[in-house]
């Protein structure tokens, strides 16, 4: 197996759903469909998302199909393709394995359709400007949606950037705001998808942060396959997840305690060496949610990360 794939298989489940759809349907546009004028036709008026009122009321799949195009072509095409992959993966990943797959590819949605409503907005009442009804493609939006709702679930979130350094989440995201602001005459950008994506990133960072689950929807549907595993779990101890949630709330109201566990049943084998070990594990990695409630999951160390992550897979 090679490198490549090692690291494609550890990518958690959405993460691998987003980039299998974005990078098979750019190396179909630029390898199989890039001659014939028929399909490049179709796949701009039909897949691409076209702004215009009343054009989009009868194909409102475009609010979402054209996140999955990256329809430029040359270095600037494969560059745009690239970074919103590198964002996404560099920025969900965590993300995804903390709170499960279903929220992630929810927020995308969201983002993708919220950038697109406020683009056909902004045509609607601003039909002279070129910028909101021009024909919209790229996850541009979606990605941002993904940052925007980690930077406020977690507002004390960092990252490391070249020539810059260690910088909080939320501040990216404003100097992503800032610089479609400076260059909106620009061409090639549409700044209301990526506006209407840190928008639904904000509300769905908001309903996290209150404690909701802003893709109950999307939980759902990734659930499906695995719907056996949760039945288990749900007979036994809380997740990780659970437990971090709990949390988090306690730590939001204020609550000097910890939270009283939830009476549920819960099942030990017949085996005390085998016991003893699963409350050692317990305890570590409820010192571990203690840590990241206090000081977010970037003040673990790798050792905790991969604790936490391994745990997390066997729930």
């Amino acid at each position: 197996m090679s490198q490549f794939q090692l690291w494609y298989q550890a990518q958690p489940r959405a993460i691998r759903l987003l980039l299998t759809i974005n990078v098979v349907v750019y190396l179909l546009w630029r390898v199989v469909f890039v001659h014939p004028e028929v399909t490049e036709l179709f796949v701009y008026l039909h897949l691409a998302l076209n702004p215009a009122i009343p054009g989009i009321l009868f194909e409102p799949w475009q609010l979402l199909t054209y996140s999955f195009l990256h329809l430029s072509g040359g270095m600037g095409g494969l560059l745009h393709i690239l970074f919103n992959m590198m964002w996404m993966v560099w920025i969900g990943r965590d993300y995804e394995r903390m709170y499960g797959p279903g929220r992630l590819f929810g927020i995308y949605v969201y983002g993708a359709v919220g950038g697109a409503l406020l683009t056909v907005l902004l045509g609607a009442l601003l039909p002279g400007m070129e910028m909101f009804t021009a024909i919209v493609h790229g996850a541009s939006g979606a990605v941002l949606a993904i940052m925007t709702a980690v930077a406020i679930h977690h507002p004390q979130q960092r990252i490391g950037l070249m020539f810059i350094g260690v910088v909080r989440l939320i501040h990216v995201v404003i100097g992503f705001i800032a610089l479609d602001i400076l260059f909106i005459s620009g061409g090639g950008t549409s700044v209301s998808a990526h506006l209407g994506g840190v928008v639904a990133g904000l509300i769905a960072g908001r309903v996290a942060l209150n404690g909701g689950n802003p893709a109950p929807w999307a939980d759902a549907l990734f659930n499906r396959s695995t719907s056996s595993a949760r039945f288990s779990q749900s007979s036994t101890s809380p997740s990780i997840l659970q437990r971090m949630e709990e949390r988090l709330a306690a730590k939001k109201k204020g609550a000097s305690q910890r939270p009283e566990p939830k009476q549920t049943a819960q099942i030990y084998p017949m085996d005390v060496g085998r016991g003893k070990r699963m409350n050692e594990t317990k305890a570590e990695v409820d010192r571990i949610l203690d840590k990241i409630s206090a000081s977010g999951y970037e003040s673990l160390t790798r050792k905790e990360k991969e604790v936490l992550l391994r745990e997390s897979e066997s729930d």
